[in-house]
């Protein structure tokens, strides 16, 4: 489909540790036609003392961005990173959340794609602004105050975590302050998901993973976190996958979790 006017790609790179890593990896080579959307400053909105470390966009930043891309709401939309998928999940997430539903995520990215002997350039891209038109759907969001405010029933909630098992099981943190998880989630790591290539597992493998925590139900209410709601998106798309409603996000997660000191920390497996 490249230079079909009616699809566009989505460049979604980034580094957690590095915030200008993923715009230089852009500038350096990406799929043509490709545009950029970053993570910390575009797909996040301001970080505040109260919030953690990749808050929702504020809904009329994130339009107008897209719009200014030459984005239009026909358009359907392929977002990429690197390899895994787990951060350019966030862009299908937001999308999404948006009301744009025609948005595939590049199996294995950008490293699988230069493997294939696709093409990639660094030329700049420039497409005509549009204007941009959704509406946000807050019924998608989790918030911290709706989790803090019943900690015994969050495991009815289904709270699937998708940061690596140490961190979960506070063992080490290397991003966060606090090691642990919030009590009642259950620790399922994106990276079950995916092969060592960076491709995602086939759909029947991944389906046996969901199924594994959430059971035979596709109607049961489900949320996903992580560390800072980027990499628990990557458990959503997983989820409709194989069949299940659409989970909620902790958007806040971990990182927005421990800003209170009095809200309880789980660690071990449970």
């Amino acid at each position: 489909m490249l230079g079909d006017p009616e699809w566009v790609a989505i460049d979604c790179r980034a580094d957690l540790l590095d915030p200008g890593a993923g715009r230089m990896a852009y500038d350096q080579g990406h799929i043509p036609g490709a545009v950029f959307l970053d993570l910390d400053r575009e797909l996040a909105g301001p970080v505040r003392p109260e919030t953690g470390r990749h808050p929702l966009p504020d809904a009329g930043a994130i339009t107008t961005r897209l719009g200014e891309l030459g984005i239009r709401t026909t358009d359907q939309v392929v977002v990429y990173d690197g390899n895994h998928g787990a951060l350019a999940a966030r862009a299908w997430w937001t999308l999404r959340w948006l009301g744009h539903d025609a948005v595939y995520l590049l199996d294995g990215g950008l490293v699988h794609w230069a493997r294939m002997g696709l093409p990639v350039d660094g030329e700049a891209v420039e497409r005509t602004p549009v204007t941009y038109v959704a509406r946000a759907d807050s019924s998608m969001v989790v918030t911290t105050e709706e989790l803090a405010s019943d900690v015994p029933g969050i495991a009815n909630r289904n709270l699937l975590d998708a940061r690596d098992r140490a961190r979960f099981r506070g063992e080490q943190e290397p991003i966060d302050p606090v090691a642990g998880h919030v009590p009642g989630a259950v620790n399922v790591p994106y990276t079950d998901f995916v092969n060592e290539d960076g491709t995602w597992r086939p759909v029947e493998e991944r389906t046996g993973l969901i199924e594994g925590v959430l059971g035979s139900d596709r109607e049961a209410p489900w949320c996903v976190m992580c560390g800072s709601g980027v990499t628990a998106c990557h458990l959503a798309i997983s989820g409709l996958e194989a069949g299940f409603r659409e989970p909620r996000l902790y958007v806040g997660s971990w990182s927005e979790w421990i800003r209170d000191p009095e809200r309880p920390i789980g660690t071990g497996e449970g």
